[in-house]
């Protein structure tokens, strides 16, 4: 392992260099270009400083001058770089581009880059920014024309998988390296240091990730709960894999593991709260939860009070690594996160214990905490090396931060809506869709599932303004691992352009990823 971290720092040591002559070249698109290539390889890690630096030149550039100046691809490329590195650009920078869309579809409906790039900047629209969305409708429509008339070109795969599967709404390590964006790493020599960089990075990531899944399932076996009936068929890769996809710092191992046996907590509660526990049970269970204590569950059955135990002890040993490393100890932080989420799935027992369909915004409102989002995220907050202050803990504490909630919310219309397509509806306690045709009886389920997708795109684009927002609560490490867990979500449904799309393909992929 100490030979591929030397042959490692060779290497980058060498695409540093490249990097910086480009950055210092005379024209700053050069550089833009190699940032592209560097954040579909997944290295950005190693270049951040840089990145970001190049992204404050560019930030104070004159838009007006810049698209007279500039090809459509330059433009929608600058564009969506900024804005995915946290940069507002002011959209009204295609207005000279769309006030004439004959001539833009003359000069630029051939154009497949220049319109995949246009088509790509359109998805970190915020609400509001109208112009976006018609660039987006456009340049898809162009797009469409395109592949219309060239079905047998080696590019039209390509094409058809981006206005799928858009660049943003991905995470680089499950995307398809083979496209028309990384030709120039064969176009050009200097550039194919990148490639063997990234190459040795995928070699170090898939050591480190079958350690760590080893570690992870020892851990479990370890802790007696496989050993239980109702838990026997668990697999820690699933618990895994968000961890695995939203840490992508190869460094981040000890994190990846701590945040792997927090998510396993969730499915085990999950389950006993959907499957395994009477109503009684599960208020005394809760009741315990938030007392911190075992006193008074006598009447539970051993599986839930060794739950109990499980969550007490994780939870302790977290906070006391938490407080070694920072000096402050987060247990009343994650001890509400845990309550806040067992009151909520305890409510959607209450609800199916008593045949009550939920109106479809209380459902949503609760919805959202039962996905167990916030608790994972609150978690994740504290295993990073940023700077924790005493206000971002208070917001912690008693909001629910804006970008916890969006994903949240993505991943539970993403959620209901796929068991709505599939007609796999696995929840006993009914879904959005449910209960929005019950309160409108008048629409169909397809209308029902397109009025469920058109809020996820909007909550998409609210997530886009916490990315975007130029004075953040969170640090970036947080907002970027926030995206990530966003991101994770179209993966889980729509993994798999030739089968149906399932939680089990992206499984047996990752299980290739990492075998």
């Amino acid at each position: 392992m100490d030979v591929i971290y030397v042959k490692q720092a060779l290497i980058l040591e060498e695409a540093k260099k490249v990097y910086k002559k480009f950055a210092c070249g005379e024209d700053p698109m050069e550089s833009l270009y190699m940032i592209d290539i560097i954040q579909r390889l997944g290295i950005e890690h190693h270049f951040a400083e840089e990145i970001e630096k190049q992204y404050l030149i560019l930030n104070n550039i004159n838009p007006i001058e810049f698209v007279k100046s500039h090809e459509l691809y330059d433009v929608a490329l600058t564009f969506r770089l900024l804005r995915q590195g946290g940069h507002y650009v002011n959209p009204d920078l295609f207005d000279s581009l769309m006030c004439n869309k004959r001539n833009l579809r003359e000069k630029y409906g051939n154009d497949m880059k220049g319109l995949i790039a246009m088509y790509e900047a359109s998805q970190l629209s915020m609400e509001g920014e109208d112009i976006l969305k018609d660039i987006g409708n456009f340049s898809s429509e162009l797009l469409h024309t395109w592949l219309s008339r060239n079905q047998n070109c080696n590019e039209a795969i390509y094409v058809a998988n981006t206005l799928q599967y858009p660049l943003h709404y991905g995470l680089s390590r499950f995307m398809d390296n083979n496209n028309i964006f990384l030709s120039g790493l064969k176009a050009n020599n200097e550039w194919t240091c990148l490639e063997e960089l990234a190459n040795i990075n995928s070699n170090i990531v898939r050591i480190m990730n079958q350690n760590e899944i080893i570690e992870v399932s020892k851990w479990w076996k370890d802790l007696g709960m496989s050993k239980e009936a109702k838990f026997v068929m668990y697999e820690p890769l699933k618990w895994y894999m968000w961890p695995m996809t939203c840490f992508t710092d190869p460094n981040f191992s000890e994190q990846r593991i701590e945040l792997t046996k927090v998510i396993s907590l969730i499915y085990v509660v999950d389950d006993i709260f959907d499957v395994h526990g009477t109503l009684d049970q599960l208020t005394l269970f809760t009741d315990a939860a938030k007392r911190w204590e075992l006193a008074g569950t006598e009447k539970l059955p051993d599986f839930m009070k060794n739950c109990l135990s499980l969550i007490y002890k994780i939870t302790n040993e977290f906070a006391e690594k938490v407080y070694k490393k920072h000096g402050l100890n987060p247990i009343d932080t994650l001890k509400k996160s845990w309550e806040r989420f067992l009151n909520s799935v305890l409510k959607e027992a209450h609800w199916l214990n008593s045949g009550y369909l939920a109106k479809a915004d209380e459902y949503l409102k609760n919805g959202i905490v039962s996905t167990g989002v916030h608790l994972v995220l609150v978690h994740s907050f504290f295993l990073f090396d940023h700077i924790i202050q005493e206000q971002t803990i208070a917001i912690l504490d008693h909001q629910f931060p804006n970008i916890i909630y969006s994903v949240a919310k993505i991943l539970r219309l993403s959620d209901d809506l796929e068991g709505a397509k599939s007609g796999d509806q696995n929840g006993l306690d009914g879904s959005y869709i449910d209960c929005y045709i019950n309160e409108h009886q008048d629409i169909s389920s397809e209308e029902a599932q397109r009025h469920v997708a058109n809020m996820i795109s909007n909550e998409w684009k609210r997530l886009n303004q916490e990315i975007i927002n130029p004075n953040p609560i969170f640090p970036s490490s947080f907002i970027n691992f926030c995206l990530n867990a966003a991101r994770m979500v179209p993966l889980m449904y729509h993994y798999g352009s030739n089968s149906n799309p399932s939680l089990s393909n992206l499984q047996q992929f990752v299980k290739s990823l990492i075998s």
